[in-house]
């Protein structure tokens, strides 16, 4: 699959479920209506549509939310997904979680073939832990960051940098994460769906958060690269990797490999613009994929350059209406 900027797009994440057991302040509202359960595709049809992109050419497949872990039955779904690796259709399965359901299926995952995820994570503050996710247990995510470490899954933190909350706390996650052998990622808030904070009041541009960590480590560009968009340094005071996701102060859209599935079948070609394509409807169509194969490549003939993130007092609505949660980040 060729976009019409000449990138070629190998990476497909999925959002299993807009659903999650955390409440992050800069994601969602405290009070969310989320999809009927009627209006998500059946794990079948998530399935089939997965195995269509990995027939277009599809190598990295990643499962978000929401919380993925919480869609019922989720593991029969990455057990039927794992038949890719085996056939070396796919170089990598993995997903985004909150870390809440860690320790009841990180054993599970392994056996399916999941090498490597990423566990959001924003403080290390058990209190301040509850106030951003406000239903969350820092305990619990803890446990299953041990559980997936046990089970020989490798661990990246991603960690949103939120100015005012745990900017002072960033040289302490890093150690941390260092020390227990994880990256950690860096993101800059993205102004996408209502919530009830002011997103101007939040934002930190990592440009300035780089400069501040340069005052505290030796920092050195690396061409590291996981197949998404963060931008990579080595710390050498602890030897591990620090990544940038710089959305708002400095796009990645040119080398941009992505798009992103809804549970209900909806294709964004871009996490940043709201055009997007209906798959449900080929796909329950025919029980052939000659119309879901066409639909796959009008879409991607229409991937647009890239998105157009502002954050400033001029500009305090979301850029795009949807949360954060319907498409995964």
């Amino acid at each position: 699959m060729i976009d019409p900027f000449g990138r070629t797009i190998s990476y497909l994440r999925v959002s299993v479920t807009d659903r999650c057991d955390f409440r992050c302040t800069y994601c969602m509202s405290e009070h969310m209506t989320f999809l009927p359960k009627k209006d998500l595709l059946t794990l079948e049809e998530l399935d089939r549509l997965c195995t269509a992109f990995i027939e277009k050419g599809v190598k990295k497949l990643r499962l978000t939310g929401g919380e993925p872990l919480v869609r019922k039955n989720i593991m029969h779904l990455i057990g039927e997904l794992s038949r890719h690796l085996q056939s070396g259709a796919l170089e990598e399965l993995t997903l985004t979680t909150n870390g809440s359901q860690l320790a009841r299926f990180a054993s599970e995952l392994a056996g399916h073939g999941v090498r490597r995820i990423n566990v959001s994570l924003d403080t290390l503050d058990p209190d301040k832990f509850r106030a951003i996710t406000r239903w969350g247990d820092f305990n619990r995510v803890m446990e299953g960051i041990d559980a997936a470490q046990e089970a020989g899954i490798k661990v990246k933190l991603n960690a949103v940098a939120l100015k005012g909350f745990n900017d002072h706390e960033i040289p302490e996650m890093i150690r941390w994460a260092h020390g227990r052998g994880m990256d950690l990622t860096l993101i800059e808030t993205m102004p996408m769906g209502e919530i009830d904070l002011d997103r101007t009041d939040q934002y930190l541009p990592l440009s300035l958060l780089r400069s501040q960590l340069a005052e505290e480590f030796t920092m050195n560009d690396i061409a590291y690269k996981t197949g998404g968009p963060a931008r990579y340094v080595e710390i050498e005071e602890t030897g591990g990797r620090v990544g940038f996701i710089t959305p708002m102060t400095h796009n990645f859209c040119e080398s941009c490999n992505r798009v992103r599935l809804t549970c209900t079948g909806t294709l964004y070609m871009c996490l940043g613009q709201e055009d997007a394509a209906d798959l449900r409807e080929p796909l329950r169509a025919s029980e052939g994929n000659e119309l879901l194969n066409n639909a796959i490549d009008e879409a991607i003939g229409r991937k647009p350059k890239g998105h157009d993130f502002i954050i400033d007092r001029r500009h305090n609505r979301p850029a795009v209406s949807r949360h954060m949660s319907v498409t995964g980040g």
